[in-house]
């Protein structure tokens, strides 16, 4: 039962229904997507059997180290969102997993780079690989012309939500600089 609660609730709008069947369809459609997305994140994050902020970070650690890019546990704290101090906990946690090493700054001994070792990379792409294959396995089983409709069709929705993030973040720097 409660489980329905939670289903019923991921596949609501709480905004009028789009005007026509298509566009209805078409919201469905998206939910769907939505709520799929959220259980092969759960799935992927007890495939890798770490916590979801752990795995976060060392996807980022991987995604740095295929981009070429050092990182720091400072450039952890911002990609997270968090404080020094869970940073540095869950680097602990990877280090001790052996799924991070530090590596010296070469010339800030005070500071190092976090690189993910093999075995991260391998338990990331395990966790991930089923998600994505599939994924990728739906969009090849598409015509070309489907493919451009349906990539033409999101990206008109992400570009709207898009603008929603920014107007909303131009409202709440304003309402800061008021209170100020």
């Amino acid at each position: 039962m409660p489980q329905n609660v939670v289903r019923h609730e991921a596949e609501h709008l709480y905004a009028d229904q789009p005007r026509t069947a298509e566009g209805r369809q078409l919201s469905q459609a998206i939910l769907q997507l939505r709520r799929c997305e959220r259980i092969q994140a759960e799935r992927a994050q007890r495939a890798s059997g770490l916590s979801h902020l752990d795995l976060t970070a060392l996807r980022y650690l991987v995604q740095g180290h295929r981009d070429h890019r050092d990182l720091s546990p400072k450039d952890l704290i911002v990609m997270l969102d968090t404080s020094s101090a869970t940073v540095t906990n869950v680097v602990e946690r990877l280090v001790q997993r052996g799924f991070v090493t530090r590596v010296q700054h070469p010339r800030d001994r005070r500071a190092h780079y976090l690189v993910p070792t093999g075995e991260a990379i391998r338990r990331v792409e395990d966790s991930l690989m089923p998600h994505h294959s599939a994924i990728v396995a739906a969009i090849d089983d598409l015509t070309p012309e489907e493919a451009r409709r349906a990539a033409d069709a999101l990206l008109k929705i992400a570009d709207a939500l898009d603008e929603l993030a920014a107007s909303a973040t131009a409202a709440e720097r304003a309402q800061a600089a008021d209170v100020a």
